[in-house]
């Protein structure tokens, strides 16, 4: 073969092989924020079922008037809260229930009124899920943002019109009694 068709033939497979790259690139990225949308409605549904366990609690009569108050504001803010605030609600609402079950005699108080226990025993599981749904979305934004920092993806925009991908950062540190009595009532 004559010297310039065997260069013409490796330039075709040069860029049939960055095409194929680009290509699995783009469809990595889509993926990752197929993986991030998941992650974020899972951890919507934990927070979600987090704060309804402690509105459910506050309104159920096992607590003290102004725990059950505490609680059910942190909540109800918590479920209410604008997308642009949801962080700092649901960091209140950590908050709240750390300052409601600051220990182990709390816990036992609400465990000995009806019904106390099943509703310990929903909240334990709640609070511990949150912290795990966090991670796992936030894994996913990582991982994304990873691959959309390389200069290859920004400079050919693989990742489209897609925004990116932020963190969810909020306090999710469970009360104390709650991840020690989880382990206990199950």
């Amino acid at each position: 073969m004559p010297p310039v068709t065997t260069t013409i033939i490796w330039i075709a497979v040069a860029l049939v092989a960055v095409g194929l790259y680009l290509s699995w690139t783009a469809g990595r990225l889509d993926r990752l924020h197929a993986r991030i949308d998941a992650a974020r409605a899972a951890l919507d549904a934990q927070l979600l079922r987090r704060a309804s366990v402690a509105q459910e609690l506050a309104t159920a009569g096992v607590l003290d008037p102004a725990a059950s108050i505490v609680l059910y504001e942190s909540a109800h803010a918590a479920r209410q809260a604008e997308p642009d605030q949801r962080e700092v609600a649901e960091s209140e609402l950590s908050q709240a229930l750390r300052a409601v079950f600051p220990d182990l005699e709390a816990v036992g108080e609400v465990r000995g009124a009806p019904g106390g226990t099943a509703a310990i025993g929903e909240l334990t599981q709640a609070v511990r899920k949150v912290p795990m749904a966090r991670r796992f979305h936030n894994d996913a934004v990582r991982a994304a943002r990873a691959v959309r920092e390389h200069r290859l993806v920004r400079w050919l925009r693989l990742a489209g019109h897609a925004p990116f991908p932020p963190a969810f950062e909020m306090d999710d540190e469970p009360p104390p009694p709650l991840t020690t009595e989880g382990a206990g009532a199950q």
